[in-house]
């Protein structure tokens, strides 16, 4: 290493460079969501035209290949005239320069969901080729790029009806490890849309499929809610929903209704983009919310007896979807998941307050059976902190004293170097106890099955004794009493036989763990083991293969022009010897694990519903539409 640090170390990326060099800095990662925000930023240059009034009409097409996308829409179409500065196109300006565009003033765009100048380029950038089509002035005009340089000049087509922007790009598979598009993913994202924006009609031809859906409503924000709650097989507590609509700065759109769910369930957008994690203007929807609930049920001497209502009693159960447009937008990072104006908790607060509280003072019967639910959750609440407290009471884990019986501890008394294995069945347990690293990895067996906690509260769920197990184990609590620093393991990790029954039974733990410790997979602590389902001996030597399609895949690789191969089918991890569950599953060298991460929360939230839920419909429509998926079950 050069001990002089001088002028020469200074490294300047010009033009598009530092995109490529760091792309998560912009896209926030290479994976399946940073894959997607390239997507995300061409449809919300389209959707911002549609926004202002100058577009009607928006196609997604997913070609044949999976991997490459043609966004076009019916707006003004990018400028093409010289740019004063650059003497470039304004075209080629917008894809080939950073903070680049025509959102910083006021007087293209009202309001846009694109406001850094940066997403055309940057997917450009990360594109190997990207072709841009603009028809203006009775003219067609086309452009080429590769991995963000021009191939060539602006070119001047042929006349050209109408007005509008097509881009069409291929993502660089030097960048991303894998492009494939989730044509689900961009479905879902393309159908919010047509709902925020009432009247503009989205078309996804997914020619991967040959299948073209067609999303337009008139309705928009309420046909949202009514998708919403049937898709969450939520039943609402009332009939009509509350909705709001505010066409002065900020512009504020916001349906509510309380249903009989046992979590609270808002989306929220900004300029039409999702922001997944929140910001100040979902504080300020909870608190106007808060504040007119309880000045009703102050005004009409509603409150309940030996309970006090909190914040959240009053929001469990609560669907909504509050879509704002303000003109200048303060998202946290150009993924824009977050919205940071300081602004915004007063303006919504005091915007939603006062029509609420109108709404529940007439239509009183209404506003009765919400108040009814609230005090509803109350109990409950109390009932599930008395049933927990009890629980803890006969299970506290001061150091490592009344700990479940059948959990074999690990000796280390440090978190950090600790792995807790919630393994299925006592026969695996015991192959898993005779394996394992002593000093550093736990063993806690769960007798079959463990319960579907889809849907139940947490009084109910903690009835159940290896649920129950678990959390004493675990030692962090969960719910509202959940604390990250009491967790008695740096890893948690769920092994399960590696067949169908494995599988469902790491979706029943996942599930739990979703539902009721959340905190644990956004840490980063929770991991599914990969223990293998073939034995492979080819001559001497031997591989362990995943399912069927890694046995086939290795049979092809190492098996052709050689000698026999025989293969041997685990019926379960208790069939393992435990030097071999050592190798292939638990030794920290040689194991395979997958972390569990969340890449889209509303996704995940859905999917879990119809897998889980109690509506054996939304199951039915889930598997049936992904039959050619699915791969043949264990008989």
């Amino acid at each position: 290493m050069a001990t002089n640090y001088t002028a020469k170390d200074i490294t300047v990326l010009e033009g598009l460079e530092p995109v490529r060099k760091r792309p998560g800095m912009y896209i926030g990662g290479v994976g399946t969501a940073g894959l997607h925000h390239l997507v995300w930023e061409i449809l919300d240059n389209a959707v911002d035209e549609a926004m202002n009034g100058y577009a009607s009409n928006i196609v997604l097409t997913l070609h044949e290949d999976g991997s490459s996308i043609t966004i076009s829409d019916d707006g003004r179409g990018i400028p093409v005239d010289k740019h004063a500065a650059t003497r470039k196109s304004a075209l080629e300006v917008i894809f080939t320069v950073l903070h680049a565009g025509g959102k910083f003033e006021h007087g293209s765009y009202t309001t846009a969901g694109g406001l850094h100048g940066v997403g055309a380029s940057v997917v450009n950038a990360l594109s190997s080729e990207l072709r841009a089509s603009v028809k203006r002035d009775g003219t067609l005009w086309e452009m080429s790029f590769k991995r963000g340089k021009a191939t060539g000049p602006l070119k001047k087509g042929g006349a050209a009806r109408g007005t509008g922007t097509t881009v069409y790009f291929h993502p660089d598979s030097t960048i991303f490890p894998k492009v494939e598009f989730d044509p689900a993913l961009i479905r879902e994202r393309l159908e919010v849309v047509s709902y925020l924006h009432k009247g503009v009609r989205v078309t996804f031809d997914n020619e991967v499929a040959g299948k073209k859906d067609v999303f337009e409503h008139q309705e928009g924000l309420p046909d949202f809610l009514s998708k919403i709650i049937a898709d969450r097989g939520a039943k609402p507590v009332h009939e009509a929903a509350f909705a709001q609509t505010r066409d002065t700065s900020p512009r504020l759109d916001l349906v509510l209704q309380w249903t009989e769910a046992t979590d609270e369930h808002v989306r929220s957008y900004a300029n039409g983009i999702p922001t997944g994690s929140g910001g100040t203007h979902e504080n300020g929807l909870r608190a106007g919310l808060g504040k007119a609930v309880r000045n009703y049920i102050d005004t009409h001497n509603l409150s309940p007896k030996g309970v006090t209502l909190i914040a959240e009693d009053i929001r469990e159960g609560l669907t909504g979807v509050l879509s704002i447009f303000v003109e200048e937008p303060q998202f946290q990072g150009q993924t824009k998941d977050r919205l940071n104006n300081p602004e915004l908790t007063s303006a919504i607060d005091s915007a939603v307050r006062p029509a609420l509280e109108h709404w529940l003072n007439h239509n009183r019967s209404v506003a009765e059976a919400i108040v009814g639910r609230i005090i509803l959750a109350a109990r409950a609440r109390e009932a599930s902190r008395a049933a927990q407290a009890e629980i803890t009471r006969k299970t506290a884990t001061t150091g490592r004293l009344n700990l479940p019986g059948k959990l074999s501890d690990c000796s280390s008394s440090g978190r950090e170097d600790s792995e807790l294995f919630v393994v299925e069945g006592d026969s695996a347990g015991g192959s898993a106890k005779q394996g394992r690293d002593r000093v550093r990895q736990a063993i806690l067996p769960l007798r079959g099955k463990v319960m579907n906690t889809e849907g139940m509260t947490l009084a109910k769920v903690l009835e159940n004794k290896e649920l129950a197990d678990l959390v004493t184990a675990l030692g962090c609590g969960l719910g509202k009493n959940f604390e990250l620093d009491r967790l008695r393991y740096g890893r948690v990790i769920i092994l399960a036989d590696a067949d169908s029954d494995g599988h469902h039974i790491a979706t029943l733990l996942l599930t739990f763990i979703y539902r009721h410790l959340p905190q644990l997979i956004a840490a980063g602590r929770v991991f599914l083991a990969q223990p293998p389902l073939y034995r492979i001996d080819i001559g001497k030597e031997t591989f362990w293969a995943l399912d069927d399609a890694h046995r086939d895949r290795l049979l092809k690789l190492y098996g052709n022009g050689r000698a026999h191969a025989d293969i041997t089918r685990f019926k379960g991890l208790g069939e393992m010897m435990p030097k071999v569950l050592w190798e292939t599953t638990l030794n920290p060298k040689t194991r395979r694990l997958l972390r569990v991460e969340i890449s889209d929360q509303i996704v995940t939230d859905r999917v879990i519903n119809e897998l889980m839920g109690k509506d054996a419909s939304a199951r039915f429509r889930f598997i049936m539409e992904r039959a050619e998926e699915a791969q043949e079950l264990d008989v």
